[in-house]
């Protein structure tokens, strides 16, 4: 029996309306991702990366087609069941790094651990303190981002996509504002975590060092995957 992918995309159409005109962001884009890839999406400007990723990260719906995660059809659930998900199961990586300017190193990080109920006070310290001493930022605890480098708040970033334990991460052009020495740093990082964690990770890049590390990478042009 052949194993069941972690996440499949069966033929996903996705349109948006502008004004008069009708953007075909997705046409028809179907692919499988075991359990454990780190995987790369690739294309010029406006090829649909980042709708699909919004798809893949539970923030939107497909108009036609099927996003699954682990065979569970993701747009058959309530909004709460998908809040649920994301929170839970699913981290994210922005290229803006994303963190709340006035909270220091150590609260970003918490920060999706604090709207989960499950998650006591002192497991939730531990988890915590784990991944900033995954993404080596201990020294840096209680600095502010406005403290921090670019690459340091990447890694806060990181950080906090990996404290809900997710079973993946979407990252959106994670290196995009990082420089050379500190991009294949971060993707040292990335591949570790990977390999000792097994999480799925799917990123869009236009980053060729990035591109250069990774086994899987789909191409996405106009909105399809060209075979």
């Amino acid at each position: 029996m052949s194993q069941q992918p972690f996440l499949r995309l069966d033929d996903v159409h996705k349109r948006y309306r502008l004004g008069e005109t009708v953007v075909h962001a997705l046409r028809g884009v179907s692919f499988d991702l075991q359990q454990g890839a780190f995987t790369a999406l690739v294309g010029p400007s406006g090829s649909g990366k980042s709708t699909l990723l919004n798809l893949v990260g539970c923030l939107d719906e497909p108009d036609s087609g099927r996003v699954l995660l682990q065979g569970n059809d993701v747009s058959r659930l309530s909004d709460n069941e998908r809040s649920r998900l994301r929170n839970q199961h699913i981290g994210f990586i922005f290229q803006s790094f994303n963190l709340v300017p006035v909270l220091d190193v150590y609260e970003n990080v918490e920060l999706p651990l604090l709207i989960n109920p499950k998650v006591s006070a002192g497991e939730r310290a531990e988890r915590v303190l784990q991944a900033i001493r995954d993404v080596e930022l201990e020294p840096q605890l209680r600095h502010l981002p406005d403290k921090l480098s670019g690459g340091q708040r990447q890694r806060v970033a990181i950080a906090r996509a990996l404290v809900t334990h997710p079973l993946l991460v979407v990252a959106d052009e994670p290196t995009a504002n990082l420089d050379s020495g500190t991009t294949h740093r971060l993707i040292d990082l990335l591949l570790e975590l990977n390999d000792k964690r097994k999480v799925t990770f799917l990123f869009s890049t236009h980053d060729e060092k990035l591109m250069a590390r990774v086994a899987h990478v789909l191409h996405l042009k106009d909105g399809a995957l060209p075979s």
